[in-house]
């Protein structure tokens, strides 16, 4: 890639985009809630799983408009940036590499044996309404985890930060940095060797392609086998 910032441009971008993804998630959403008279804990399952898909979505949203405003003054951007291709086989790998699924699976488990969850430990909103088999609810959560949240991640981590890490540093090393930010993100010590390992074969993969949506397939299917596991 010819990147045309320095790392300047990455560090704000990095820093704004997390920062308004904890502003959003814990603040501005919460207060829009409170002042319309909800509060998240008081909400049905279908009330939470629609909280967590608006709020999912203004964070997407919040973070598209950061890096496009960061990167304004470079605009255009050659066609490399950001591809999108409906063309070639891309799907092809994205669907191969749901073959290290088991593999993330056990990385899970060891990250969970050796940082075990806290205790008392309270299952997630999305385990709750699971359980309690709502299909409003469980549709809602299932847009979240396969559309939108594959979508912004994958346009920050792989579209941004990795190809941007090249000006800088080998390809290798950027698919790694960028792979262990996106674990990072997730704020979850638990999950980091899982995530990161995910986080390297959804780089190598969108590298291999030159398209994010390779990655963004890739993304969606890991998501929806973790959620289709918890179904069970």
């Amino acid at each position: 890639w010819a990147v045309p910032w320095t790392g300047h441009t990455i560090f704000q971008v990095m820093f704004l985009w997390f920062g308004a993804f904890w502003l959003v998630g814990s603040w501005f959403i919460p207060i829009a809630a409170h002042a319309l008279g909800y509060s998240k804990d008081s909400l049905t399952y279908r009330g939470q799983a629609l909280y967590s898909l608006v709020t999912d979505i203004a964070e997407g949203t919040v973070g598209l408009g950061i890096l496009h405003r960061c990167l304004a003054e470079f605009h255009p951007l050659s066609k490399d940036w950001f591809p999108v291709s409906w063309q070639g086989q891309w799907y092809v790998e994205a669907c191969l590499g749901c073959l290290i699924f088991p593999l993330v699976n056990r990385l899970s488990q060891f990250n969970l044996d050796l940082l075990p969850l806290p205790s008392p430990f309270t299952a997630s909103s999305v385990e709750q309404s699971i359980s309690a088999r709502d299909p409003i609810a469980t549709l809602l959560y299932a847009v979240v985890v396969s559309v939108c949240a594959p979508v912004w991640e994958e346009v920050l981590f792989r579209g941004f930060l990795l190809p941007s890490l090249t000006r800088y540093l080998p390809l290798w090393a950027s698919i790694a940095i960028s792979a262990l930010a996106f674990a990072l993100a997730h704020f979850s010590p638990q999950r980091l060797l899982p995530l990161t390992f995910l986080g390297l074969v959804m780089g190598v993969v969108f590298v291999r392609n030159r398209n994010l949506l390779s990655s963004m397939l890739l993304h969606s299917l890991w998501n929806v086998f973790v959620f289709v596991e918890l179904l069970r």
